[in-house]
């Protein structure tokens, strides 16, 4: 295995607490050496001056504080060295989602859990200005009184997310044990996750691991960033499966030691490979020289991040069987492989 140490340059904001007016979010600072293994809730209502601790501790019961994507659901969780954290507030007067009869495709059904292959375009919850066609719209209609409102109304028994525009295997808890057990196994990182992406460019290395702490962009709040300094530790293993067009475009496996917000993104871009279809860390439209007109413009213009978590593994919480799952590409990935190696030929 080769490994890639990143020259970092980006400049990251040693503390700062902001609110995005526009979707009700908290950042809070990075924690310190004087603030670690502080509760949750203390650290946070001595960042945020709008919230009391009372208001933390109902906004944890209600799933809306993470780290990382990850919900935070114990009250007593203490902060660790480098995190930072992110408060959703709901929006004033939210309504219960609705039950709504979406189709779902269920990789596997118990009493404690249930494992779903999002796909691309899906939201996971109900978030500003989004109120139906979630993930948890389809799971209340699905599994109806199974469902507990572990993780608040708003996003019940969802212990880690993936992208809107991300297709993949995802696992939801049905009720507390589970839940609080899968938060702990994304926790401590004991999840396996693999993911397979379709990039501009060829990586060098062919094969490698990524590291470099990711965090907030100090420059684009919409955006994660690797940064020299705070943040959170990021390691990705990424390991090239297929070029195609002289090295223009490159399927990509990656599998995830840390679960960061949008790390394969920021990681692969990284490195000057940033993912087709990402609107959000492309620097520019890529012109994919000598090839036919026709050919460049659909690669150019894939309508969503070429990613899809591929597989997932985990402990189930009351057997204690190693669970592994797994699923095709989507259509659309299949077709754009397909028309990557037919113009290759």
């Amino acid at each position: 295995m080769v490994y890639l140490k990143l020259k970092f340059v980006n400049i990251y904001l040693t503390a700062f607490s902001m609110c995005d007016e526009n979707n009700k979010v908290f950042f809070t600072s990075p924690v310190d050496e004087t603030q670690k293994a502080l509760r949750i809730d203390k650290f946070i209502a001595n960042q945020v001056a709008e919230l009391s601790r009372a208001q933390v501790q109902r906004l944890i019961e209600d799933g809306c504080v993470f780290a990382d994507d990850e919900a935070i659901v114990d009250k007593n969780y203490k902060t660790r060295l480098g995190d930072i954290y992110q408060i959703n507030l709901p929006e004033p007067q939210t309504a219960i989602p609705t039950p709504e009869n979406i189709p779902l495709d269920i990789l596997f059904e118990d009493d404690d859990l249930i494992v779903v292959n999002k796909p691309a375009g899906m939201t996971v919850h109900p978030a500003a200005g989004i109120h139906s066609g979630t993930l948890v719209n389809a799971l209340l209609y699905h599994c109806k009184d199974s469902l507990s409102g572990i993780g608040g109304v708003a996003r019940p028994g969802i212990v880690h997310r993936i992208d809107r525009n991300t297709s993949g295997i995802l696992v939801v808890a049905k009720n507390d044990l589970a839940h609080r057990n899968l938060a702990e196994q994304f926790y401590n990182h004991s999840i396996e996750r693999t993911y397979f992406a379709l990039v501009y460019g060829a990586p060098s290395p062919r094969s490698a691991t990524i590291y470099g702490n990711i965090a907030r962009s100090p420059y684009d709040r919409k955006k994660m960033a690797i940064v020299q300094s705070g943040g959170k530790n990021a390691i990705t293993h990424y390991q090239t499966i297929e070029v195609y067009l002289n090295n223009a475009v490159s399927l990509v496996k990656c599998n995830l030691e840390t679960g960061r917000t949008h790390q394969i993104r920021v990681h692969l871009s990284s490195i000057g490979c940033n993912l087709v279809g990402d609107d959000v860390y492309v620097k520019a439209k890529k012109t994919l020289l000598k090839l036919p007109l026709d050919a460049k413009n659909y690669v150019n213009n894939f309508p969503r991040q070429a990613l899809h978590a591929f597989s997932l593994g985990f402990i189930h919480p009351r057997t204690k069987q190693f669970l592994a799952f797994q699923t095709d590409f989507p259509e659309d990935m299949q077709t754009l492989i397909k028309k990557l190696k037919d113009i290759s030929q």
